[in-house]
């Protein structure tokens, strides 16, 4: 029977995000994140790979998207909260830059999948920079890589 996976870009690859590296040291995050392209894709799913350093390590996330070719313009999601609505008067939603926490669970490697999330519309590039938040005194290692779709 012949082959019927479907041939697409998300099918033939899967751009490394975040090489395999340890954590820049005292919480701090990645200086320079590899930029990837993904403009005419409206979704991805993270495969992230996280290995801690010591006891109570967690890495965080910096998803960040530009709808420019180049440049260093660099933006990121937002969670948004909406307020309680009463007549008669005005409210007030709260809206905030996000960051995504991934806290271990065992001493050995863990592997976890993220997503897929939307990329919305016009983005052209996507980095995402990555800094150990639990144990800073003892940088775990992380890798990503992004399947898009």
């Amino acid at each position: 029977m012949a082959d019927t996976k479907p041939i697409s870009p998300s099918y033939l690859d899967m751009p490394t995000m975040r090489a395999s590296a340890v954590l820049p040291g005292a919480g701090a995050f990645d200086a320079s994140p590899l930029e990837v392209p993904c403009q005419d894709f409206k979704f991805v799913t993270l495969y992230i790979t996280y290995t801690r350093g010591g006891a109570g390590g967690a890495v965080t996330l910096r998803i960040e998207v530009s709808p420019d070719t180049s440049g260093n313009t660099w933006y990121r999601s937002g969670l948004y909260e909406p307020s309680a609505v009463a007549s008669g008067s005005d409210a007030t939603s709260e809206l905030q830059r996000e960051f995504i926490k991934y806290g271990s669970t065992a001493a050995g490697a863990e592997y976890v999948v993220f997503g897929p999330l939307v990329l919305q519309g016009g983005i052209q590039r996507m980095r995402i920079a990555c800094a150990e938040s639990g144990a800073v005194g003892t940088p775990g290692t992380c890798a990503i890589r992004a399947l898009f779709s």
